[in-house]
Formats: structure tokens, C-alpha cells, sequence
């Protein structure tokens, strides 16, 4: 059987991918997060940023997730100033779209 609209299967697909996104989601590679005491300053830091909805942090890994709204973007300079600031450094941002699916 042929589909009389093969745009609009395309289209739907479009639409559903769009429907399921969120906000961004950063995880930030971070030295010197060691202990619960460290990780307070630094979550104070990102959870008072205007746009951030959540932080989540891993301490064994090291590692610091920050989800923002839909709509709001923060650039790796941004971050980097946060961390820097809380007294921590800042050794990489990995970006990606935050779905409802996570």
C-alpha cells in the first residue's frame, strides 16, 4: 500500500521529536569536587542561576549535570565562571537536549 502523504509521516515524526524535548542538559567535568561539604557550593551556584531547573552531581565520577528550561541556554563561558567561582575548574562541558524521556 502506498502513502498518499509520505511528507506528512515525516512531518508527524518531526513534530513527536520536538513534543518530547525539553530544556538543555550540561554535564560538566569538574575537578576538585572530593567531598558532600564541596558540592554544596557549587550546587548553590548553578541551582540560583536564572533558568536552571535541577542539578545532579557524582562525586566519584566527578561529574555535575545542570538541566535548564526550554528556551534557556547557557554557554561553556557561563558555566565555566560558575565553577571557577564556587572554587572549583572546569575540565569539560558535554551539551545535549534534555527529553522528557530522561
Amino acid at each position: 500500500m502506498k502513502t498518499p502523504y509520505p511528507w506528512l509521516a515525516g512531518l508527524i515524526l518531526l513534530w513527536s521529536a520536538t513534543a518530547a524535548a525539553g530544556g538543555m542538559r550540561y554535564e560538566l567535568r569538574v575537578d576538585g569536587l572530593s567531598c558532600p561539604f564541596c558540592t554544596y557550593g557549587i550546587e548553590k551556584k548553578l541551582v540560583n542561576t536564572r533558568g536552571v531547573t535541577g542539578v545532579e552531581i557524582d562525586l566519584d565520577r566527578g561529574v555535575v549535570v545542570v538541566k535548564t528550561r526550554e528556551g534557556v541556554t547557557l554557554t561553556e563561558a557561563q558555566l565555566k565562571k560558575l565553577v571557577d567561582d564556587a572554587g572549583f575548574t572546569l575540565r569539560g562541558v558535554k551539551v545535549s537536549l534534555e527529553t522528557q524521556q530522561q
